[in-house]
């Protein structure tokens, strides 16, 4: 045997030992998850094991110990599958999104719980807002903003009626493709797929399919869902949906700007502590007056909070009546966002905190 064939073997002798100490250490701790259980007591759901500031501390202290070669977004990948996995020991968590299967919500759901959670797909985002209200699913998982296209309207419309709660965020970068039966581009006379993506594609559409209609559906999989039967058809949606649905990709990374990403939110019935890196989503709906928004933010300043986001939607409470979602840093029980908060009550119609939540990780 030769010296590097010898150096090989070491290496791999090496490898798999290491290999038996990570599993052994991914079983212990699977028994102390348990142990966890046990001194809540018994007879509780996952949804009362899970605590979201604690995963987010525990992925955090993964980042700040990370000095490769594996990336931070791996590392995180990782331990996020073993918390998954040890949460799950007895019922893993509901959880609803807007399917069918195949979506960017999906791939959103398992950054965020991993894979040992159950994925619920649900017709339409006000379908995932109705099964958390009802308690089918623990938690749901509705997109809000994309990075080139701004927010998405009827997620924000929803807060407007629900009493769900924002209990976390995941930004997901969107890599679109163009998938069809052949994988010809020749072949597609019309192109399926969400309103958002066609908008995120346009310009690649308008270069390459010139004159080729463009048909807005439900979702991404729906539009992947409706090509499989048609053969003049494509459409688009990520990698994972043209598996899915077995089509072929015609073309990948069509998206318009590079750094497309979508920004989703977890919604839920409950408000958590703080995790120590923490954003705060407010509504509000302010009275017809001059100063009226000047009223609400110069509180933020004055306290030395720092306003991340504002928008805007009708308040659907009278006519030309407008609320607006605002972000900021901190947590509701930070000392500065609550007396932000008491004076901002102090001169507007209604304010709700509809969450505080920790910020997204990579």
């Amino acid at each position: 045997m030769t010296d590097k064939q010898t150096s090989l073997s070491e290496v791999r002798e090496r490898i798999d030992s290491i290999d038996r100490q990570i599993q052994e250490l991914i079983s212990e701790r699977a028994r102390w998850a348990q142990q966890v259980a046990k001194v809540k007591g018994e007879g509780l759901s996952a949804i009362d094991y899970y605590r979201p500031e604690r995963e987010a501390h525990v992925l955090r202290m993964v980042v700040d110990r990370n000095h490769g070669p594996l990336s931070d977004t791996e590392m995180v990948r990782l331990f996020r599958e073993i918390m998954s996995s040890c949460l799950a020991q007895e019922d893993p968590l509901k959880i609803g999104f807007l399917g069918p299967e195949g979506t960017f919500s999906e791939q959103a759901v398992r950054k965020h719980f991993g894979h040992a959670a159950y994925g619920l797909p649900l017709g339409s985002i006000e379908e995932v807002f109705q099964e958390v209200a009802a308690g089918h699913a623990d938690f749901g998982v509705v997109p809000v903003e994309n990075s080139g296209q701004g927010m998405i309207q009827v997620t924000l419309d929803m807060f407007l009626t629900s009493e769900a709660t924002i209990c976390g965020e995941i930004e997901l970068r969107v890599h679109q493709c163009l998938h069809a039966q052949s994988g010809r581009l020749d072949d597609i006379k019309r192109v399926y797929a969400h309103a958002q993506s066609l908008q995120q594609c346009k310009t690649w559409l308008r270069l390459n399919l010139p004159g080729v209609e463009c048909i807005a559906v439900s979702s991404n999989a729906e539009a992947a869902r409706m090509a499989r039967h048609a053969d003049d058809a494509g459409a688009i949606a990520g990698e994972t949906a043209g598996k899915v649905y077995g089509l072929k990709t015609v073309a990948k990374g069509i998206e318009d700007r590079a750094d497309n990403t979508t920004r989703f939110l977890v919604i839920g019935r409950s408000l958590f502590p703080p995790s120590g890196n923490d954003r705060t989503s407010l509504l509000v709906t302010v009275n017809d007056k001059p100063g009226a928004l000047y009223d609400v933010l110069s509180p933020f300043a004055t306290h030395g909070v720092s306003l991340n986001r504002i928008e805007s939607r009708p308040a659907h409470t009278g006519k030309w009546q407008y609320a607006f979602f605002i972000d900021v840093s901190g947590h509701i029980h930070d000392e500065t966002l609550q007396a932000s908060v008491h004076e901002i009550e102090q001169s507007v119609a209604k304010l709700r905190v509809l969450g505080s939540y920790p910020v997204a990780l990579p």
